[in-house]
């Protein structure tokens, strides 16, 4: 079993850089990389982890959708790697709803996001896989994304006053 790793906080210049697409998924440091991620992932209260918020600006996230104290009504899902992933809006459909970040601690916003979307990726065997996402799943799919595009959720928000202190936003979802 992996170490935990220390997650990068907002300023940490790896978090605005674009990632570089894995190459080779086979080899140790990929390997080691992902191990980190879900050991990391497992021990905190997130639903998705990139591979830049673990200080390496690598195209791989994690999407482990669960219920969590920060995200009580989160729908279940298996950890899942996603390497060099992209992604297609089903529709011009968006909603707002609520995120936070382990990179950002404290704070959570509205922020829009595509309501379906069609997502392609390597899995950790190194095979393609498309699968459609809809509703929260898709939330964390697009906010782990981002990351690997040198952005944050908070770059999305469209008015400020949608930004709030984590513990205002529970007294608001509570």
């Amino acid at each position: 079993m992996s170490a935990m790793a220390e997650i990068a906080q907002l300023g940490a210049p790896v978090l605005r850089q674009i990632a570089e697409a894995v190459d080779d998924i086979h080899c140790d440091g990929i390997r080691q990389l992902i191990e980190t991620l879900k050991t990391t992932l497992a021990n905190s209260q997130g639903v998705g982890l990139a591979a830049p918020q673990m200080g390496v600006s690598k195209r791989l996230i994690i999407v482990a959708s669960r219920p969590t104290t920060r995200y009580p009504y989160a729908p279940l899902m298996q950890p899942t790697v996603m390497i060099n992933p992209s992604f297609t809006p089903l529709s011009e459909a968006q909603e707002k709803g609520w995120e936070g970040c382990l990179s950002i601690p404290g704070i959570r916003a509205l922020v829009p996001r595509y309501t379906d979307i069609s997502i392609d990726y390597l899995d950790s065997q190194g095979q393609a896989v498309t699968m459609v996402l809809s509703g929260f799943v898709a939330r964390v799919f697009q906010h782990e994304y981002d990351h690997l595009d040198g952005k944050v959720y908070l770059d999305r928000v469209v008015d400020n006053a949608d930004i709030v202190a984590e513990s205002e936003f529970f007294k608001l979802v509570g």
